[in-house]
């Protein structure tokens, strides 16, 4: 199991298969169960507290939980504080039971090699770009032809065409993508509405620029 701290309020977790097996819980039951119900669930809670100092009591939480092609389980953990008026009356912060949100999601890989993906803020991008460049294993020479960011009715699009499907970096890609941004669409048409409507924020390298100033 390993734990990697994305921001304050959010942490990743990746599962392998053989950790699994040692907690005698397999990908079936993480993705069709209620997650907050499982002693592996509190495990990692526990666990991220110490490792990482990701303290949770008093706060709400949104659970990402995602399958990658190798069979591991990818949870992404993000805490948001409780406001005064959802504690009861006489209740402590603390002593507040965590409200949970769960999402769960097959994470699938790009069947084309021309996608556009929506981010919420710029934020979020660079948060993409940072969570990239902490693993070494990463490398984007030859993943894409030409990555683009376009800023459209307030939201960020990264354009992304000559993808190449059979990168050994595309899973690892397509995992922290999935965290950070929403995908919109394989069609063109769409790209072709930002150029004339949007505004392009970085052009062809958006990726390896983001990587190189941001990350």
């Amino acid at each position: 199991m390993k734990i990697e701290k994305i921001t304050e309020n959010k942490i990743r977790i990746i599962i392998k298969k053989e950790d699994l097996k040692d907690s005698s819980i397999d990908l079936h039951t993480i993705m069709t169960k209620a997650v907050e119900s499982q002693g592996l669930f509190l495990e990692i809670l526990d666990r991220a507290k110490k490792e990482c100092g990701f303290e949770t009591d008093g706060h709400k939480l949104l659970i990402e939980a995602f399958s990658s092609q190798d069979e591991s389980m990818v949870f992404t953990i993000t805490k948001f504080e409780i406001k005064n008026d959802d504690v009861p009356t006489n209740s402590s912060c603390s002593s507040y039971p965590k409200r949970l949100v769960v999402r769960r999601k097959v994470n699938l890989l790009p069947n084309s090699d021309f996608s556009i993906y929506r981010f919420d803020d710029f934020e979020h991008f660079c948060s993409f770009c940072e969570s990239l460049k902490i693993h070494s294993q990463f490398s984007t020479r030859g993943l894409v032809r030409s990555s683009s960011l376009y800023l459209f009715k307030e939201k960020f699009f990264l354009v992304l065409s000559g993808i190449h499907l059979n990168h050994k970096s595309l899973s690892l890609f397509n995992t922290v993508l999935s965290e950070f941004a929403t995908f919109c669409t394989h069609s063109n048409d769409f790209e072709h509405r930002l150029k004339e409507y949007g505004k392009c924020v970085m052009k062809k390298n958006a990726i390896s620029t983001a990587l190189k100033f941001f990350g």
